[in-house]
């Protein structure tokens, strides 16, 4: 299924936002989700489920001084 994160599509075979986000390398990391404009928790992404065309937004903390 195809969806756009961050505005750019990706192609992917994951069902979960969970799965999509280690698809894509961010397994692991500090991040901020939201799917289609909603912000979603990180223990809610292993069930929340993806479907083509969904819009996937990630917001990492920056570091700097």
């Amino acid at each position: 299924m195809r969806v756009f994160l961050n505005d750019d599509a990706h192609d992917v075979e994951a069902a979960t936002l969970a799965a999509a986000l280690e698809a894509l390398g961010y397994g692991g990391r500090k991040i901020a989700t939201a799917l289609n404009g909603r912000f979603v928790a990180a223990p809610a992404r292993p069930v929340t489920t993806l479907t083509d065309g969904d819009r996937v937004e990630i917001v990492a903390p920056m570091q700097g001084g």
